[in-house]
């Protein structure tokens, strides 16, 4: 079956937070946390068989990305070429995932692992869809696929090369952010590598959360801890300081220990990610990941926000759930002289400023 939309309401959401489907969804994340907690990206993990196959599908897809160029177009948003790899990863899906998933199971994982790449007509991606390649991983380990001994190779070589894959993605397409809170958000896209990131530092010694402030420990440690990656990463696409372009990441540097940056992540998912009506409203349940909302009557407000139809959020104060479009970094990196782009997987050669 295809999944569907369940949570259309203030109140299903508060049902779906209280409901066995997020508790279930918390635990998985806890327990890939713990995985990797004292575990460097740049260790060396044995990687099981199902592990090297999601590994080669993330070849593909990226693989179908260099096969698709960009558009050539002086638009600063999101680059329609998008919507042409996002077909054919939806087409071939079925046939990628053959050896790796039941016949019978297909159809709905592959929904879950489509919608991890962002959204088709908007041309936007955010936390929303990081979470649905979660809920990728989380299906394969309800059906068996992966087991808890995979777990440590799941985050540090599956997720963090699906991060990767994503990036380049951003970069050829112009991702616009979806719903970005700006300067209020760790990043533009992405929520869990910081999660993970901060994971993996829980036991150092003498690494702290106010190393990132220091441009050497930066630039000799993003290989084998995720989170000072990220940060490496918003710094090479903003220049100032961080409390001016990105105020959360330098709020949360001052933490006495990465403990409590983990920690007070995993309540910061809850309350910004999954607690957020308009990232939500966009998840899909099926038979692997159960939950039953009200479903009252869907309206489609013909703003092209998703490929199942706009949901007008009860309680919402604008009903378009997807926000303003926004360019992306990238698109504003790459603007030159006389109105014309830079192309697009050039541009994150120089920072730019915030403003």
């Amino acid at each position: 079956m295809i999944p569907v939309r369940q949570i259309l309401s203030p109140d299903d959401l508060e049902r779906y937070l209280e409901s066995p489907a997020c508790t279930e969804l918390i635990e998985f994340l806890t327990a890939l946390n713990d995985a990797i907690i004292g575990v460097k990206t740049t260790d060396s993990i044995e990687d099981s068989p199902v592990v090297q196959n999601l590994l080669k599908l993330l070849d593909k897809i990226k693989q179908t990305n260099d096969d698709t160029p960009p558009i050539d177009t002086k638009s600063r948003f999101g680059n329609p070429a998008f919507r042409d790899f996002y077909t054919t990863c939806e087409q071939n899906l079925p046939t990628w995932l053959a050896g790796i998933v039941p016949t019978e199971h297909i159809e709905q994982v592959s929904t879950y692992l489509c919608e991890s790449f962002g959204n088709r007509r908007r041309i936007d991606y955010g936390t929303g869809h990081e979470l649905n390649f979660i809920a990728f991983l989380l299906c394969l380990h309800k059906l068996k696929i992966i087991m808890p001994s995979d777990f440590p190779a799941l985050v540090i070589h599956v997720f963090y090369k699906y991060i990767s894959v994503m990036r380049g993605l951003q970069m050829t397409y112009w991702l616009e952010p979806a719903g970005s809170q700006g300067v209020w958000g760790l990043d533009d896209f992405h929520f869990l590598p910081f999660l993970f990131g901060s994971g993996q530092l829980r036991t150092h010694k003498h690494l702290k959360p106010k190393s990132i402030h220091n441009k050497e420990i930066l630039e000799e440690f993003s290989p084998s801890y995720m989170y000072f990656e990220c940060v490496r990463f918003v710094m090479s696409i903003k220049t100032g300081s961080l409390r001016w372009h990105s105020p959360m990441i330098d709020d949360i540097s001052g933490a006495k220990s990465w403990e409590k940056v983990n920690l007070g992540l995993f309540k910061m998912f809850r309350v910004e990610v999954i607690g957020k009506l308009p990232i939500m409203q966009h998840f899909m349940f099926g038979t692997l990941i159960e939950f039953t909302g009200s479903a009252p009557e869907q309206t489609d407000c013909g703003d092209g926000c998703g490929d199942h139809g706009h949901v007008f959020a009860f309680g919402q104060e604008f009903p378009d759930c997807c926000g303003i479009k926004v360019p992306s970094a990238a698109a504003a990196a790459a603007v030159q002289s006389d109105d014309k782009l830079a192309k697009p997987r050039d541009v994150f050669t120089r920072p730019i400023p915030f403003d």
